[in-house]
């Protein structure tokens, strides 16, 4: 069903409810795997995904390796993505031969490449395994953090939290010409009906105040004069986002904190 564009330039509210600069509900859990070396568990909005980290460790045949002199000098982030059947409308499954999720997944481990550590583990290898069980809008950015997370939880060490959001143009009512030096406001955080609609950046920040950029990719074509204020908004969401996810782990270091003193 078609995005019901009448709405939002009468009462700026979106289908969903939610005012141009506000977030999805976002609810996430670490360690919910215990058999993995690091797992988490994210939700915004409807979506939904499970992410499973091992390692690092040494691949097999890492020692015939190092003696034919090809070790590296740090490891190396391997990420892939599967997306169940039921995830979407379509109904289709998706996994390791889906382009989309392999360029999501190369997307992924070049940006955690940059908050990682890397060096410490020489000769290595990170797993990422991500499950999509829900898709309710674009699937990068909750992916990210989700990933985030989990090498949290896996002791992999980090300079700082890799936070992502998605920021959109916000759509022209049927038969609404938009006026001269006039703007479109933007959107954070698309839910699924906004993503089909309208054009959208995903962004991802390393750091507290979201200064560097290690993610941004686009979504449709749009006026360059409207990119610097998705740009903007979108980082502001990462912003909010990292405290979320701030407050997450804080509150299972805790709880692993009271559990170990027996209080």
């Amino acid at each position: 069903m078609p995005l019901d564009t009448s709405l939002y330039p009468l009462t700026l509210l979106r289908p969903d409810g939610r005012r141009w600069n506000e977030l999805r509900r976002l609810h996430a859990q670490i360690s919910t795997q215990s058999a993995a070396d690091g797992s988490a568990y994210l939700e915004m909005g409807n979506t939904k995904i499970l992410c499973i980290v091992t390692g690092p460790n040494e691949p097999r045949g890492g020692g015939q390796q190092r003696r034919e002199g090809r070790e590296r000098d740090e490891a190396q982030i391997h990420v892939e993505i599967n997306q169940a059947g039921f995830a979407g409308t379509d109904r289709k499954k998706r996994g390791k031969g889906d382009r989309r999720l392999m360029e999501m997944g190369s997307t992924i481990a070049s940006a955690m490449a940059t908050a990682c550590f890397l060096n410490l583990f020489p000769h290595s290898t990170v797993h990422v395994t991500l499950h999509v069980l829900s898709v309710d809008g674009p699937v990068l950015a909750p992916c990210i953090n989700a990933t985030t997370l989990a090498l949290i939880d896996a002791g992999i060490p980090t300079r700082d939290y890799v936070c992502a959001c998605t920021c959109g143009l916000s759509p022209l009512a049927p038969g609404v010409m938009r006026r001269e030096g006039e703007s479109q406001d933007p959107l954070l955080d698309l839910n699924g009906m906004e993503e089909m609609e309208v054009p959208f950046l995903t962004v991802a920040t390393l750091g507290e105040e979201g200064d560097k950029v290690v993610v941004l990719n686009m979504e449709r074509r749009v006026r360059m004069e409207a990119v610097e204020g998705m740009l903007a908004t979108g980082i502001e969401g990462c912003r909010r986002v990292r405290g979320l996810l701030d407050q997450v782990v804080r509150e299972r270091g805790g709880a692993v904190i009271a559990a170990g003193s027996g209080t």
